[in-house]
């Protein structure tokens, strides 16, 4: 392809945003996102997108890889971890004569890992690597004249608290993070196409949106909690402040979830600044924008809080593309069929005219976006290993899902279609005995092809083995 017709490629990530929580597209009946609504009108919907492992490294080792994440050897959440992946999503790309430009969160580790990314700009709020500090925190330091803390370094970063930012908006990490990828755009090499991945931090807790997008939901009536009939025991109160599981008084608990919304309105924002500087450069017709995020935030869903289950509130990941004008496609269309992070590098290696090297295994989005009737994976098999004896695997198409908890051996079942906020487990149900059959199969298959973790046999799910996190013979 030649140099001045290969498009561009712009990725939005932020972390923990839920996947029903864009206003127009995905219907969700509190939250205003107009610049996502108007790309998602101009662009595909996937409804049925899923975390294959509902944490932040494990996600991102899946959408630089292409691989799943037993592929990837990270099933579970663990920091310190070496990145030691080679010919990454960005590597290929940097090769190909792309200008490879991160902003924001990368969760590699060491930190300062670029990964194939040429200019890496970064806002960390974990501190790992003795002496480190992201370039946000370093800017901050500065600029607020050492009086502006960022409130993820005051409090734990998984927290049910609401605190708004109270300082000036243009010192808030979301801003900064916009303001650093509109800059680095405007003073690229224009000789070049580039790949730009902006990774907010936010709607990832601390809960702390300006304060003046908090007001404008603080008066709103906030929706139902849901809370099925099969989560009783997790209702106990919470007594932590980054609990996982337990219950809030109902004003502390919308507190929190006006806050969660005023981050994602406050993100809205953020995006409409990138895109209209995209446009103003004279690039938005030869770009690619996917927007989509690691994972969800539970929010209260069944007495949960944060990520990790198979929970929708958890898994699901909103992800809206917006192809360049010159694909031939469909707009303001939705795809229901099942996709994951995987996706995403074999999608953007094809656009971008380069080989899909063959250890990827997860398939290019084209043809769904151009609106073919394409063969495609019958559902999506995810998985997370856990702090306790509690690790899950899950299989779902989006449309019904099967939930298995691998030190208990509990099951849970869910038709998403008539029950999509997860109210009614249906496991027991005889009416969904032949479902329940065909999913539980579908799992000992995939699991019976991983034998040394002893989670299937071919014949049946084994309880009682927790897996880890990282496989390290993966890694080298």
């Amino acid at each position: 392809m030649p140099e001045n017709q290969r498009p561009n490629f712009l990725l939005i990530f932020p972390d923990q945003w839920r996947g029903d929580c864009v206003g127009g597209p995905y219907n969700h009946p509190v939250v205003e996102t107009p610049f996502l609504d108007q790309m998602a009108n101009e662009g595909v919907t996937f409804t049925s997108a899923y975390s294959a492992c509902p944490s932040c490294i494990a996600t991102r080792a899946c959408l630089a890889t292409g691989r799943t994440p037993d592929g990837t050897g990270r099933i579970g959440y663990r920091d310190g971890v070496p990145w030691r992946y080679e010919g990454t999503m960005y590597h290929r790309l940097r090769d190909a004569g792309y200008q490879t430009i991160n902003v924001g969160k990368t969760h590699f580790y060491p930190q300062r890992l670029h990964l194939g990314f040429e200019e890496n700009r970064l806002y960390e709020c974990i501190r790992i690597d003795e002496g480190f500090d992201s370039d946000y925190h370093i800017w901050l330091k500065e600029k607020g004249q050492g009086l502006v803390r960022d409130t993820a370094m005051e409090i734990t970063s998984n927290s049910w608290m609401a605190r708004p930012w109270l300082h000036p908006e243009p010192l808030h990490p979301n801003t900064w993070t916009a303001q650093t990828a509109i800059e680095m755009l405007q003073r690229r090499d224009p000789a070049r196409p580039f790949f730009l991945q902006v990774g907010f931090h936010r709607p990832h807790p601390p809960l702390d949106p300006p304060v003046e997008y908090f007001r404008q939901y603080e008066d709103r009536e906030m929706p139902p909690v849901p809370v099925g009939d099969w989560a009783k025991e997790f209702a106990e109160p919470v007594r932590r402040v980054d609990s996982s599981t337990g219950t809030l008084p109902k004003h502390i608990l919308d507190r929190s979830r006006r806050a969660y919304y005023a981050q994602i309105t406050h993100l809205d924002y953020q995006i409409g600044r990138i895109l209209e500087c995209v446009r103003t450069m004279g690039e938005l017709g030869n770009t690619w924008i996917i927007f989509t995020s690691d994972h969800g935030e539970l929010l209260g869903d069944h007495n949960h809080f944060r990520k990790v289950v198979a929970l929708e509130g958890s898994a699901r990941v909103p992800f809206i593309v917006r192809p360049p004008q010159s694909f031939d496609g469909p707009r303001g269309s939705f795809r229901d069929e099942p996709i994951s992070h995987f996706d995403v590098m074999p999608t953007v290696l094809e656009q971008a005219g380069l080989e899909i090297p063959a250890d990827v295994q997860g398939s290019s989005l084209r043809p769904l976006l151009a609106g073919e009737d394409a063969q495609w994976r019958d559902y999506i098999h995810g998985e997370h290993s856990s702090f306790s004896d509690q690790g899950n695997q899950f299989v779902t198409d989006g449309k019904e899902k099967f939930i298995w908890l691998t030190g208990s051996g509990r099951e849970l079942f869910f038709d998403l279609k008539d029950d999509p906020q997860e109210l009614h487990d249906r496991s027991g149900d005889p009416d969904y005995a032949d479902r329940v059959a065909l999913w539980r199969q579908r799992l000992i298959d995939l699991l019976a092809e991983r034998p040394d973790d002893g989670l299937s046999d071919g014949e049946r799910l084994i309880p009682g083995t927790s897996l880890p996190a990282v496989r390290p013979e993966l890694l080298e």
